[in-house]
Parts: C-alpha cells; sequence; structure tokens
C-alpha cells in the first residue's frame, strides 16, 4: 500500500489542497541533496517542475497548460500606452498635477501679471533668477512643462468620454431588463397577496401589472412588459441623468480647457500708472507694459479714454502703539471715461470691483503719491517739470522711493535718488522716517548724482531704477553733503551752481494744510478676454452635471403576479447600482401605492400578511423555473467603467 502511495504522481493527485492523497505526495517527494553551499536539488530538477510548488506558483511553469500573454508589438504598445492614459484614474492624476504645477504661479510673480515684480525679483536674487527664469517660474501658465500637462489631460478627458458616450447613448436605447425569475433572492424585496372578487385570477393578476405599468411611468421610470406563461411582470428603470450627468462634467471640463486654450490666444493684460489729473488712452503705446495672445493685432484694443480725476483713501486714525493705526480702511479711483460716440461719464475703480469698459476689465493694483518736481538751470529755464511717481516701501507709512532723470539742459546729465515721507518725523539718529500714510507734514529728501544716465546708446532703462555707476554721487551718502530736504513748495540751489530744485505745492489756493500738496497716482491693470462668459457658462455646467452625478440614483424596480391557489401573488424589488440607501424606502414605497391603486380599482382585496423574510437559498439552487428561462434568472446591470469596459452586476 505503501509502495502504491510513493508511486503517484503529482498530476494523478487530486486538484487542490484538500484532495485525499494530497499529504501523501508531499511526504513521499524527493528531498533535496545538501552540498557545500546549503541545499541542492535534485539533478534534472528546476524551480519551474518543482513537485513542492503549486503549479499555479509564481516561478511555474507557464510553457504547459498555462497561458502566457503575447509579447506586444509597437501597436501593441502604444494601444496599451492609450488606455491607461485615457482611463479616469490618469485624468485624476493630471488634473492634481495641474493644480500642483500652478502653485508656483502664485508664489513667483508672473511676467504676464506683473513684469515690474519679476524685475524687482531679479534686482533682488541676481544669482537665483537666472536659474528660477530657465525653469520658466516667471511664465508658469506660458510654460512647455504646464502645456504639455494641460494637453495631456485634454487628450485623456477626450479618450475617456467618448467611448462612455457611445456607450451611454446605446443603453438609452436599449429595453429595461427581463424580469429575474426569483425576485426573493434580491435584498430589497417586498410580497403581498390578494384575493380575486371575480372568478378570472389570471385577468387580475394582468390588470394589477397594468396599474403597476402606470404607476412606474408616472414616477417617471422606463417601464418594459415581460408576460409570460408563468406569470405577468413589469419591468422598470431609471437613473441615466446620473451619468448624463457625469458626462456633462467631463464635458464642461473640457469646455473650460478649451475656453482658456483659445481664449488666451485672443487676451491681452497690460499695466499703466496714470497720475492724478492725467489721461490713459487704449492704445499700445499708452502702456507701461502688455503681454497679449498671439492672435491680438496691433489694432485689436478698443479705442477709450479714461482721465484720473481723484483717489480717494480712508486711514485709520493716528494712535501711538496701535497696530492699527495708519491702515487703509477702502480705496477708489475716481475717473472720467471717455468712448467714441458716446457722452463722458464718471466712474470709479475700487479694489475688487474692476471697472468694464468695451469689453475691458480694469483693476485697481495699487497707489502711491507723485510729487511734482520742477528742475531749472542756472539761466532760470525750465529743464523738467513732471509729477514723478513714488513706490511705496511700506503701507502702514507710505514711505516711498522714486527716481527723478534729467537727461537735458544741465551741464551734466542728472539722477535724483528721492525719499518721500507723507509724515515725516525724527528718529534718535537724526534720520527721518514715515509715522503716518496721510499728509500730514510731508518731506521730501534727494540724493543728487551727476555724469552718464546711460540712455543716450538707445538702451531700455527702467524708469524706477537709476544705474549710478557711471555716475558721482554729489549729496548725501559719504558725500559729506547733507541731502536735499524739501517741503511742498520749497525751493533750493543743485550743487556745482547747476540751477535749482523746487518740490511743487499742489494744493488749491488758500488751503490751511498740506492734505492735498501731493498728487496721488493709481496703477492699473487692464484684462480683455473673450473667454470669460464661456468659462462661466462651462463652469455652471460642470456644476449642474456634479450635482446629477453625485444625488440622481440608478435603480432598477419590477413587480410581478402570479396566480397560486386562486389568489394573486404580488412581489416587489428593486436593485441599484452602487450604493443606494433609499432603495429599500422606495421598494416600501411602491408597494403601499400600488396596494391603494389596486383597493381603489376593486377587482383584488388585500390579505393582511406580513412581509416574509428574504429568501437565502444558495446561488446554486436549481428548479424548472431556472431551467425555462435561465437568462432571466439574473438581473443585469451594465454600466461603463472610466475605460469603457462593462461592468455586470448579478442578483445579490
Amino acid at each position: 500500500m505503501s509502495n502504491s502511495r510513493s508511486d503517484t504522481s503529482v498530476s494523478e493527485a487530486p486538484d487542490g489542497p484538500d484532495g485525499p492523497d494530497a499529504s501523501a505526495t508531499v511526504q513521499q517527494a524527493p528531498e533535496p541533496k545538501a552540498g557545500k553551499g546549503g541545499s541542492e536539488k535534485a539533478p534534472g530538477a528546476d524551480r519551474s517542475t518543482d513537485p513542492l510548488r503549486p503549479s499555479d506558483h509564481i516561478d511555474g511553469d507557464s510553457r504547459g497548460d498555462g497561458v502566457d500573454s503575447p509579447k506586444l508589438n509597437v501597436v501593441g504598445w502604444l494601444r496599451w500606452g492609450w488606455r491607461q492614459l485615457t482611463s479616469m484614474r490618469t485624468a485624476l492624476v493630471l488634473l492634481l498635477i495641474l493644480a500642483i504645477a500652478a502653485i508656483p504661479g502664485s508664489i513667483f510673480p508672473q511676467r504676464m501679471a506683473d513684469p515690474n515684480g519679476v524685475t524687482q525679483w531679479k534686482a533682488d536674487h541676481p544669482d537665483l533668477f537666472p536659474i528660477l527664469d530657465g525653469m520658466q517660474l516667471f511664465d508658469v501658465y506660458l510654460s512647455a512643462w504646464f502645456s504639455a500637462i494641460y494637453l495631456l489631460l485634454f487628450l485623456s478627458l477626450v479618450g475617456c468620454v467618448i467611448p462612455r458616450i457611445k456607450h451611454h447613448l446605446k443603453a438609452l436605447r436599449s429595453r429595461p431588463p427581463r424580469t429575474p425569475v426569483r425576485l426573493g433572492r434580491l435584498d430589497d424585496h417586498r410580497e403581498a397577496v390578494r384575493t380575486v372578487a371575480g372568478s378570472d385570477a389570471k385577468a387580475a393578476a394582468e390588470h394589477s401589472i397594468a396599474i403597476a405599468e402606470k404607476q412606474l411611468r408616472a414616477l417617471r421610470y422606463r417601464v418594459e412588459r415581460y408576460d409570460d406563461k408563468r406569470g405577468f411582470s413589469v419591468s422598470a428603470e431609471r437613473g441615466y441623468a446620473r451619468e448624463t450627468g457625469n458626462l456633462l462634467f467631463h464635458l464642461a471640463l473640457l469646455g473650460v480647457l478649451v475656453s482658456v486654450g483659445v481664449g488666451g490666444s485672443f487676451a491681452y493684460t497690460g499695466q499703466r500708472v496714470v497720475v492724478q489729473g492725467t489721461s490713459f488712452v487704449n492704445t499700445l503705446l499708452d502702456y507701461s507694459s502688455m503681454n497679449r495672445g498671439r492672435f491680438v493685432s496691433d489694432d485689436a484694443l478698443a479705442p477709450y479714454r479714461m482721465t484720473l480725476d481723484s483717489f480717494d483713501v480712508t486711514y485709520q486714525p493716528f494712535e501711538q502703539g496701535s497696530p492699527s493705526s495708519g491702515m487703509a480702511g477702502d480705496f477708489s479711483a475716481n475717473v472720467t471715461v471717455s468712448e467714441p460716440g458716446q457722452k463722458e461719464h464718471k466712474d470709479e475703480v475700487r479694489v475688487n470691483h474692476p471697472l468694464g469698459i468695451a469689453g475691458d476689465r480694469v483693476y485697481l493694483l495699487g497707489n502711491g503719491y507723485a510729487p511734482t518736481i520742477t528742475v531749472k538751470n542756472a539761466k532760470g529755464d525750465v529743464v523738467f517739470h513732471d509729477s514723478v511717481p513714488f513706490l511705496p516701501q511700506n503701507n502702514s507709512t507710505m514711505m516711498s522711493i522714486g527716481i527723478v532723470k534729467v537727461a537735458d539742459g544741465l551741464p551734466e546729465q542728472l539722477g535724483l535718488q528721492g525719499f518721500f515721507y507723507p509724515t515725516s518725523a525724527k528718529l534718535t539718529t537724526g534720520a527721518l522716517t514715515s509715522v503716518y500714510p496721510d499728509l500730514i507734514n510731508p518731506t521730501l529728501t534727494l540724493n543728487v548724482f551727476a555724469g552718464d544716465l546711460g540712455i543716450d546708446d538707445g538702451t531700455p532703462r527702467s524708469v524706477y531704477v537709476l544705474d549710478t555707476g557711471s555716475m558721482k554721487q554729489l549729496t548725501g551718502g559719504k558725500t559729506g553733503t547733507k541731502s536735499i530736504e524739501l517741503a511742498p513748495g520749497e525751493t533750493t540751489a543743485l550743487p556745482n551752481g547747476m540751477g535749482t530744485i523746487t518740490f511743487d505745492n499742489e494744493a488749491p489756493k488758500g488751503a490751511k494744510d498740506y492734505t492735498q500738496s501731493v498728487k496721488r497716482y493709481v496703477s492699473l491693470q487692464i484684462h480683455h478676454d473673450p473667454s470669460e462668459q464661456w468659462v462661466l457658462v462651462f463652469a455652471a455646467l460642470a456644476l449642474l452635471g456634479l450635482v446629477l452625478a453625485l444625488f440622481v440614483p440608478r435603480r432598477r424596480m419590477w413587480v410581478k403576479a402570479t396566480v397560486v391557489d386562486g389568489a394573486v401573488h404580488l412581489e416587489y424589488a428593486g436593485l441599484a447600482r452602487g450604493e443606494d440607501p433609499t432603495l429599500a424606502a422606495a421598494v416600501e414605497d411602491l408597494r403601499d401605492g400600488h396596494a391603494r391603486l389596486l383597493d381603489a380599482d376593486g377587482a383584488t382585496a388585500a390579505i393582511a400578511e406580513p412581509d416574509r423574510a428574504p429568501e437565502t437559498g444558495s446561488d446554486t439552487e436549481t428548479g424548472p423555473d431556472a431551467e425555462a428561462d435561465p437568462e432571466a434568472a439574473t438581473p443585469d446591470i451594465s454600466e461603463p467603467d472610466d475605460s469603457g469596459r462593462t461592468d455586470k452586476r448579478g442578483d445579490r
């Protein structure tokens, strides 16, 4: 007996670990011989044919009865890559990566929105700037890597949505599925028994299903009658708006991507500093900086003029030691707008309240003081007169820095580095500072440089930067000569008898204080984007689709009537795709509503009988009904997954 057991081969042993000879086979397997290096397998044995390993082991012999995956050629790899790209998982990952890739756009200043910020960043970080600029971190939304993510996301969504649309259209045209033979196998199942008023129980059963059909139609189900020799039934389904909403969301997201991508080619964004009393004309030459799309021509800008009449700002009262002292409460740039063929009208630009003009949106980015400075030569001729914008260095005190360049009319080119203090006060060191942002005690100090401004060779120079490499400092610093210090209306001599300089007082005659002595300026951004409305429309559609996809239940309902012992037996069942906590209540409502309709009809009468618990029979249960119609025994819920494949669920 032992000899016969030891001769039993592995192929003759019963399949699975529970066979009667499995243990014997393992015990009689040849043991590996020990060698110098440890264990050694028997001659001729390898890992794939080792009898100690089951046939489905990872190191099993796939050259036997197993299935070998074919090697992919170029087309196969391309098809595999396309399927990976067009899966919903990839789309979600790309969407997350796109959001992460946009973060540098909010950390670093962008040339499109803040070119002056980029210039300042370059001046503050001269060594790091070339590296970050090479990584396109100052042009994030126009960079090659951001565009690549953008295009991959677009392709992923297109490849994901198109197959699902085809499947969804096919599902919309299909009939509701046949009624399962054993509705009792479904979790949400109810029963009812009704006596027949007349003698024709079969007709009463058919009539009850006709009433159920009308009831389900009134509940906005798609219905289909399935009557056979076993009884009468109606199958109903609804909730296709869930998948419709899902597709609408993805299509709207595609619409947003297309609108942003195409609209950017027709959009432009420009910046302009406008001093009080001056005008801005919407032409390319009048912009301080401009970024425009590739399809924006020179004559694409709408003609209009905007004049800054005044700038209103309120500050918190001064309180010694109070952190809120001097904080601005509200800004308002009061302007006069002139458009061709229209009457001039007054308007205002406020923070977070842009002004719309001829399809453009005008935003208020910043504000400051623009001291009016007049320079005369030794003969008394005016060689410079302008209101110069000074850049605030501290918003709570409005201490500002500005540059004045006098290129002609003097023996040498003159550069003035100015510091403006709206409410000046002296520190213990003797240096000036500003303690309040409003014009209480305005003071202007100037350091004078003489020499070459570096503008004669035609090289563009920033009006906010003074290159002193070829200039000699005449006042301030280590020169030993005190900086020029002026109050509004005061005049003083320039060094070396070159002339005079005056800090003009812009206050009206009879003014008793300095509150209007210095002009204000505003920094405006003019933005034009024809895709804004389309983006808004698609965003609203995406929100609508998301609501449908989240809150519309996808379910199927069945009502079945059979005649048993002269009575009508009614069954009600429901099946949902995914989780639907309201399904049980929906089946209850269907049964109760049907009972009320049948009571009103009078053809049948209810029998007081408690609901029977759902059947718990095995799925392998067989019977004549199942053999008669095997396809009807399993309700089919088919929906496409993210890759367009079909997920089928049987009865539970």
